[in-house]
């Protein structure tokens, strides 16, 4: 889950961290695309679980994965609102990461075993 940055915290003459420092700004400029991309990634799993037939993923696996892809969806929307509730920058620990990592892993080998059955998923709006 998020964290704040240890304390205390200052740059070289700004004093402590705040919402506008070059190192907030750095730490959102890194973590909001990347929570963006796992937003998109795993929404796109629900997307390819909803056109997926029993001949590619058994039906109780896939069940157990959009389980975890809603789950993960929670979770990455939970971080986002600790870091906006908060005016301090906060980083995410890699535990939190790790698996929303894991999940999109499991979603792209889902996507290329749909492209090699054959199976035409809409495009991602």
């Amino acid at each position: 889950m998020p964290r704040p940055l240890p304390e205390p915290a200052t740059g070289p003459a700004t004093g402590p961290l705040s919402t506008g420092s070059p190192e907030g700004d750095l730490l959102d400029g890194l973590l909001s695309p990347l929570m963006d991309d796992f937003s998109d990634w795993l929404q796109r799993g629900q997307v390819l679980l909803q056109h997926c037939p029993e001949a590619v993923m058994p039906a109780a696996e896939r069940q157990a994965l959009a389980e975890s892809l809603e789950q993960a969806l929670k979770d990455v929307a939970a971080a986002r609102a600790l870091r906006a509730a908060i005016s301090t920058p906060m980083a995410l620990d890699m535990e939190s990461l790790a698996p929303w990592h894991q999940l999109v892993l499991r979603v792209w080998a889902l996507a290329s075993r749909l492209r090699q059955a054959g199976i035409v998923v809409p495009a991602a709006p």
